[in-house]
């Protein structure tokens, strides 16, 4: 038996990423693995797109003041938040920074969904969550409570990911090597 094959057959080690040791047959672990992260992008791109049409639909939201306004929800974090001077900043105008959020939930889980500018979007779906945690939910106690921690944190996998597969990103990706003649 030769090394390599003693070595597969021990170690799971392999030399070629498309084959599964002595058969030759493609792993279908790599295929999975492949696809993981695309029912967390469809989870999170559905979500953003549906956070953001809320807030744009939602007359009282995008308002300074009122029931189920943003300015009040503002005005009623503001001193237990991480940082005060974010929501300062989002209280000198509540509507414009309630379209801000709603328009950049929209554009992040479209380009999710899409897969376009895949890591920008998680980028900017991390930002949002982010400000949110540290604004919105930071009083929540216990901490898991709130639920903008665990979308920042959802949305890490495909900041460093990507969307590599089934995605815009992808297409042109795979364009852009046939117009410079070749896979590399």
């Amino acid at each position: 038996m030769g090394e390599r094959r003693l070595a597969v057959m021990i170690h799971g080690m392999r030399t070629d990423p498309h084959t599964s040791g002595l058969d030759g047959r493609r792993d279908r672990r790599d295929d999975v693995a492949r696809y993981a992260l695309l029912p967390l992008r469809i989870f999170l791109g559905v979500t953003f797109v549906y956070a953001g049409l809320d807030k744009l639909t939602d007359s009282a939201f995008l308002k300074d003041s009122g029931a189920g306004s943003i300015g009040d929800m503002m005005r009623a974090v503001r001193d237990s938040s991480a940082v005060p001077a974010l929501v300062d900043l989002a209280l000198k105008n509540p509507p414009g920074f309630g379209y801000a959020i709603a328009l950049g939930e929209l554009a992040v889980g479209i380009g999710t969904l899409l897969g376009l500018l895949g890591r920008l979007a998680a980028l900017g779906g991390a930002l949002i969550s982010l400000s949110l945690w540290l604004t919105v939910s930071w009083a929540s106690d216990p901490y898991y409570y709130g639920n903008d921690l665990a979308y920042l944190m959802a949305w890490l996998p495909l900041v460093l990911a990507g969307t590599p597969f089934l995605s815009l990103d992808a297409a042109l990706r795979t364009r852009r090597r046939r117009r410079s003649g070749g896979y590399r």
